[in-house]
């Protein structure tokens, strides 16, 4: 018998209710959810959103400043900024960097060894940031780009003013340059909290006062907020902040000073630094040989950097504030204040310069520099025919350890406070410097060739520069500076020093003793600038020195045509003028070139004569003289 089955009615209508009730309670869990959601978002977080939105249809594009110029001290323009165009590529936009750099590389005819320099750029820079592929473009590539750029994504045409410098490498290692901003720069910014004062900034100051004075040079940048539609196109400018230009910088230098330098050291290795001794402003700062720094503006080369790596003359080396050299006899009118000031000497004082001089109960002798030596001195003459012996007998009772903290006092074995960062210290040599350096005890020997400026003391010429005008100035500390003044026009601001303590000494009448050796140097019957400097309608005073650049044996005579002409001695000359008032120092350093008399005091006379008499011509007529 087969069961017939009855629906319940009851129990699905019961079931059917409670499907319903639970699908009319998700969907008002849901609808709640959503306008919870929408409230969330459209109250709660309304400020949020508008500026997200704001975001994503306004764009912060910021704006480079003017970098300020440079000028000589007569308002002569030294670097300017002059309008170029660049290429330059945003590498979030493209889809294979590497492939579309390559491929603007072909197209324009670029420098293929860029292109990992441009690659390691946008490595280590934000992807947003636009990367620069190329500079100085011509109206040609200009052309070629605009027709295909719709090839390139991400890649633009862009204007900017670009640093030139139109005496090129007259004023090189004064002025430095600019060059491109690299990783290390970008690291450095970030650190000081500057980068993004850099945003739209494609160079930066590398070395001379370009570098030194960076921050004011630079300026302020500014930004203009637009509107942009969804493919970033700009619509409209909403707000816009100008840049603020980097302020002017006015130098010291005389730029007539400057190329009479320049046209001086021409086919020489050396430097000569010209300065006022009584404010420490560079009236010439020339370093040879130089280089055009136009080239590190627009982008070095690898080849032309290697020429430069290789030059056997290395023109790459600030010789006035790098290079070290023995100051030779320059530093015999510092070394008799010394004297004078620990009563060494006196005035009066006399001493027998034989041919050599002899440390008690040793046997080496130190030569004079003349083979029969000079005979009665005192220290008037002594710095007049620069008598080592002299000298070397000072040294000996004075000894290392006097010698050191004077000197010192006179700025050697630190910085000079010049407004580079180009700058070494030199050497002024120590019984600790020694210990530390050569690991070796100091000896009296070691004494005797420091008191005649050799052995272990090396200087810079700016270093001696500032030296000679502390003397002149009587011990008053002044510090050299390339930079004058910011500004423009009248309204300028001057770049001053800081005063330091001044160098006293027992009695003032020293520094006249010093000063009255240095011009009978010039003027003296036996002096090594009295050729040079003869007839002169202005009174100028001096000091010759020629630094050995290899030692030589006891009884070994110097002969410059056995040497190697790298082997041969350093010319050295430092005068001032006029005597009565020094308002002029002049230092000069000929690597190579033998007596400091003869081949470095007649570019002296030739600067003195175009600063106190304006004659900038040519004429340079040979020293007779051999002293030092």
């Amino acid at each position: 018998m087969t069961r017939i089955a009855f629906k319940n009615k009851a129990q699905e209508s019961a079931l059917f209710a409670r499907r319903v009730w639970f699908s009319v309670f998700v969907i008002a869990l849901m609808i709640s959810m959503l306008l919870g959601n929408l409230y969330y978002l459209q109250v709660e977080q309304y400020q949020n959103y508008q500026t997200r939105s704001n975001s994503n249809r306004i764009k912060v594009i910021p704006s480079a400043p003017p970098r300020g110029l440079i000028f000589d001290r007569n308002g002569v323009l030294l670097a300017e900024n002059q309008p170029e165009f660049s290429l330059e590529l945003i590498p979030e936009q493209t889809t294979n960097l590497k492939q579309t750099v390559q491929e603007l590389t072909d197209l324009l005819g670029l420098d293929p060894e860029n292109i990992p320099r441009i690659l390691s750029e946008a490595r280590h820079n934000r992807k947003f940031n636009p990367v620069t592929v190329a500079e100085q473009l011509n109206e040609e590539q200009v052309a070629i780009f605009s027709v295909n750029q719709y090839r390139f994504p991400g890649s633009s045409i862009e204007a900017y003013l670009k640093r030139h410098y139109p005496y090129a490498d007259v004023l090189t290692h004064a002025l430095g340059y600019v060059a491109r901003i690299n990783t290390k720069d970008l690291q450095r910014l970030d650190k000081d909290g500057k980068l993004p004062n850099y945003a739209a900034t494609h160079d930066i100051g590398k070395q001379g006062v370009e570098k030194y004075y960076e921050d004011q040079l630079h300026g302020q940048a500014g930004y203009q907020e637009v509107e942009v539609n969804n493919k970033g196109r700009v619509l409209r400018t909403l707000k816009f902040q100008p840049p603020q230009a980097g302020q002017d910088l006015y130098l010291g230098i005389d730029i007539k000073l400057q190329k009479r330098a320049y046209e001086l050291m021409q086919g020489r290795k050396g430097g000569i630094v010209m300065m006022d001794p009584r404010d420490g402003s560079i009236l010439a700062f020339v370093s040879a040989p130089s280089y055009d720094p136009n080239i590190f503006v627009r982008g070095v080369t690898g080849k032309e950097y290697a020429a430069l790596l290789k030059d056997p003359d290395r023109p790459l080396i600030n010789r006035i504030s790098q290079g070290g050299y023995a100051p030779a006899s320059t530093v015999k009118p510092l070394l008799a204040i010394m004297g004078l000031n620990e009563g060494a000497i006196t005035p009066y004082y006399r001493y027998f310069g034989g041919a050599t001089f002899q440390i008690p109960g040793t046997a080496r002798k130190f030569r004079d520099w003349r083979r029969g030596g000079h005979g009665w001195l005192d220290v008037y003459r002594a710095i007049e025919v620069s008598a080592d012996t002299y000298f070397y007998d000072l040294a000996y009772r004075v000894g290392i350890d006097k010698i050191n903290e004077y000197m010192t006092r006179f700025g050697f074995g630190n910085y000079s406070g010049l407004d580079v960062f180009e700058e070494s210290t030199g050497i002024m040599p120590s019984r600790e410097w020694k210990q530390k350096r050569h690991r070796q005890p100091w000896f009296q020997g070691d004494t005797i060739s420091v008191g005649i400026g050799q052995g272990y003391w090396t200087s810079t010429l700016i270093q001696l520069a500032r030296a000679h005008s502390i003397l002149t100035q009587h011990g008053r500390i002044i510090t050299p500076h390339i930079g004058m003044a910011f500004g423009n026009g009248d309204k300028q601001q001057r770049i001053i020093p800081a005063e330091q303590e001044p160098i006293q000494v027992k009695d003032d009448s020293y520094w006249g003793v010093a000063l009255e050796g240095m011009y009978l140097v010039n003027n003296g019957p036996e002096g090594s600038g009295r050729h040079a400097f003869a007839g002169t309608p202005y009174k100028a005073a001096g000091k010759s020195g020629t630094a050995q650049v290899v030692g030589m044996k006891e009884n070994q005579r110097y002969d410059a045509k056995k040497l190697k002409a790298e082997h041969r001695d350093n010319a050295l000359f430092v005068s001032f003028a006029p005597y009565d008032n020094p308002t002029v120092v002049c230092a000069i350093i000929l690597e190579n070139a033998g007596g400091g008399g003869k081949n470095a005091a007649p570019i002296a006379r030739a600067m003195m004569d175009a600063y106190l008499l304006g004659k900038y011509d040519d004429g340079i007529k040979d020293d007779e003289a051999t002293a030092h």
